[in-house]
């Protein structure tokens, strides 16, 4: 059955609780992860002239942030939970924006890239498809969007407090496409991990005009 705007209010302010009591905790144990090879990957598809003007999307503490500005590009994150926004604004020194991701308010073909590592999975399956299309709007013409979302068989569950839906790669595309992206290519994390164990799905999308 479809979720009722309660049930959305419901999960919303569960699993942004969830990450406001667990911030300090979560950039401690996710500062140091590396996700050069997602943002490169990124990079190397987009083909706007650098300075590019990127948004990271659910970006948390700043990680991400902080290393778009280091090569040399103007960098605004968004994150729903306030610690997060508090946190990535003083780690990197960028502009942090706190929206829900439910309820966005973004500016119109602003960004020539879109990187979404690790946050697209908090949307409830029935509304992703509103959430791209404003990614999408947000795009320069052919901006690139890039998304990692941990894969599995198109069910919702709940991780303590955290709500989080686990595509299908078939299902995924089908969504991501009819949103008005074209794929670019796609791999699985970690690379180097036997299948089994490649639990993150890592795809690049391009605006189609």
């Amino acid at each position: 059955m479809p979720l009722t705007p309660s049930h959305l209010t419901q999960i919303t302010s569960s699993t942004l609780g969830h990450y406001e009591s667990e911030a300090v905790p979560y950039w401690e144990g996710t500062r140091d992860h590396d996700v050069r090879q997602n943002i490169d990957t990124m990079l190397a598809h987009i083909a706007g002239t650098p300075p590019l003007t990127i948004l990271d999307f659910g970006c948390g503490p700043g990680r991400d942030l902080k290393t778009f500005t280091a090569l040399g590009h103007r960098a605004i994150g968004l994150d729903g939970a306030a610690a997060f926004v508090e946190m990535a604004r003083v780690n990197s020194g960028c502009e942090v924006w706190r929206q829900d991701f439910l309820s966005l308010d973004l500016p119109p073909v602003l960004f020539d890239g879109v990187f979404a590592n690790a946050s697209l999975q908090h949307i409830p399956a029935q509304e992703l498809s509103r959430v791209l299309h404003s990614l999408h709007a947000t795009l320069k013409p052919r901006g690139v969007f890039f998304a990692s979302i941990p894969h599995g068989d198109d069910q919702a569950v709940w991780n303590e407090a955290r709500y989080s839906c686990f595509h299908s790669p078939a299902q995924w595309a089908a969504v991501v496409t009819a949103s008005g992206f074209d794929e670019v290519t796609h791999f699985f994390r970690p690379t180097n991990a036997p299948k089994q164990d490649q639990r993150w799905l890592a795809s690049v999308w391009r605006k189609r005009d």
